[in-house]
């Protein structure tokens, strides 16, 4: 039954709630107030406050991934929504379900560049796949089912709706719509059993398998049929959680400073089945592993998004279809009895090898550190980082546990990590949740805490400090030798920082310092902050500040 009476706020309220959704972030605003109103007579409901739009635009995005349903940000117009821009381009580029909702100007002051007015078709243009605006209270519903439609389709991301402010307090009457089919792409059967019949016949076959779209079916189905057919499998950049790191199928990751042995192995390929990434310029080095655009190997292309079919690389066989649907697909298939099985163990053991733990200068050795922490902490414990030199030894050294244990940006955008780790604690309060952290990285959002604190979501903070921004130094460094400028940073006390907001802080300059510190952060009901001091000379697991340039 339709409801009369109601303003649009209320109206959009009760959408929302009907397309499941009961948590949202965001910062609160007075375009939207009727929003809020309406959001109140749902008491299951929760608005998580946030201190800046863009940490807002963080967690959704991570819960999001981390649930499988549509993160929904809440922000008002104008600088609200230029705050949530660099949350949105995450969504995008990482293939992630978001709705965001912004405050407008009314309809009866559009185009006059009123008080905190944009236009949110342009501004948005890039990393949205739909830009909405609902201007009238009859098609609320309407325009809510079809951006959660559009969100879950195909190959995922953010949607945009806009949200004039005389139409949240207009009166008007109710369409109730049932919650949104998420719609992805089925198998062809034919062009499968082509391009299957090629992967059957390869010597020397790999599988590469990341990007958005999975779920727990599709990597289960992917990991058990690996082991059963012998199948080495390597992940894109920032999914090595599509399988468990410790499985013998697993052969590694392709990102920044990739295993030189895995990036042969993918090359020497006869047949590479590429499922669920783009095969973007990260995973591929600068489009340097495979060559532009016909890849010297035999290509199965398989994504969700058919508009990424031949974008860059065309593909002997391509396939619109989800992971979900290939993968379960495979559960037919079966490697030719001439198939040497043995190289799926080989590549394993490439990748064990390469993610060993190396010695470099200075007391404190964080790869030895990220390597000690699979025997303190559960394997379902939820890791993430924003972006840095930093991640560099986590993603290397730690070995990722099943699907939905990281969360980290593919597009490589600072300042993640905090509010990612904060999302995954009121996500899923009773996992271990590890926030791995540059220093520059994470005073790009330390505010955030207080939304940790104000949600008793305190996650354990690795902050690795050395000072600077260390990717940019050693990009400086290499490109013009002693000639720096901009990339020193100035800290305040981190262990002081994290005591402010009821955090326990310790300072850890020596190896043997960590252990007993992070003792006593997995005992704390507060979480924990731990400051790393990395000496600025060691730039990357493997080289020097000071060798760079000669």
């Amino acid at each position: 039954m339709s409801n009369t009476g109601l303003n649009g706020g209320q109206i959009l309220a009760n959408a929302l709630v009907r397309q499941g959704v009961d948590i949202a972030f965001g910062v609160p605003g007075e375009s939207f107030l009727p929003l809020l109103n309406g959001l109140v007579d749902h008491s299951d409901f929760r608005f998580i406050t946030c201190r800046q739009e863009g940490g807002a635009a963080y967690m959704a995005e991570a819960y999001a991934k981390l649930t499988g349903k549509p993160g929904i940000l809440m922000v008002t117009r104008g600088p609200g929504a230029s705050n949530a821009m660099i949350g949105m381009h995450t969504a995008y580029q990482d293939s992630t379900p978001m709705v965001l909702l912004i405050g407008q100007v009314g309809t009866d002051m559009v185009e006059r560049e009123a008080f905190q007015e944009m236009d949110y078709r342009r501004m948005y243009s890039e990393c949205a796949k739909w830009v909405g605006s609902i201007d009238r209270v009859d098609r609320i519903d309407e325009f809510v089912s079809h951006a959660f439609h559009v969100a879950q389709a195909g190959r995922k991301g953010p949607v945009v709706l806009a949200l004039p402010e005389d139409v949240l307090y207009a009166i008007g009457q109710e369409n109730p719509v049932a919650p949104a089919h998420i719609i992805q792409p089925g198998l062809d059967v034919k062009i499968f059993d082509q391009a299957m019949s090629a992967f059957l016949s390869a010597k020397n076959p790999m599988i590469v398998a990341g990007g958005g779209n999975w779920n727990s079916n599709a990597c289960a189905d992917l990991q058990r049929w690996a082991n059963a057919e012998g199948v080495p499998v390597a992940t894109s950049f920032r999914s090595q959680d599509v399988i468990d790191n410790l499985d013998p199928a697993f052969a590694g990751d392709l990102g920044i400073g990739a295993n030189p042995a895995l990036v042969k192995r993918i090359q020497q390929a006869d047949v590479l089945l590429v499922i669920g990434e783009r095969l973007g310029e990260m995973t591929t080095a600068g489009y340097s592993i495979l060559t532009v655009p016909q890849a010297k190997t035999k290509l199965i292309h398989v994504l969700s998004g058919s508009e990424e079919l031949g974008r860059v690389y065309r593909p002997e066989f391509a396939l619109n279809c989800s992971p979900e649907n290939f993968c379960a697909a495979l559960k037919l298939v079966k490697m030719h009895s001439a198939y040497d099985r043995s190289s799926m163990k080989r590549a394993h053991d490439e990748y064990l090898t390469f993610s060993s733990p190396v010695t470099v200068a200075g007391d404190l050795q964080l790869a030895f550190i990220m390597d000690s922490l699979p025997s303190l902490i559960p394997r379902d414990a939820i890791v993430t980082n924003g972006a840095g030199n930093f991640a560099t030894w986590v993603h290397r050294f730690y070995p990722y546990g099943p699907y939905k244990t990281q969360l980290a940006p593919a597009n490589g955008s600072m300042g993640y990590g905090l509010p990612a780790a904060i999302a995954a604690k009121i996500t899923s309060p009773q996992k271990v949740v590890i926030a791995v952290c540059g220093d520059g990285d994470f005073m790009m959002n330390c505010q955030e805490l207080a939304t940790a604190a104000r949600y008793d979501a305190f996650p354990i903070i690795l902050l690795v400090n050395n000072s600077m921004f260390g990717t940019i130094r050693m990009h400086q460094e290499r490109e013009f030798k002693s000639r720096v400028m901009a990339t020193d940073l100035t800290n305040p006390d981190f262990v002081k920082f994290a005591d402010s907001f009821g955090m326990p802080g310790f300072r850890v300059s020596k190896t043997e310092e960590f252990a007993p510190a992070f003792a006593k952060a997995l005992a704390s009901k507060k979480g924990a902050l731990i400051e790393l001091i990395l000496d600025q000379e060691v730039i990357s697991p493997t080289k020097l500040l000071s060798e760079l340039g000669k």
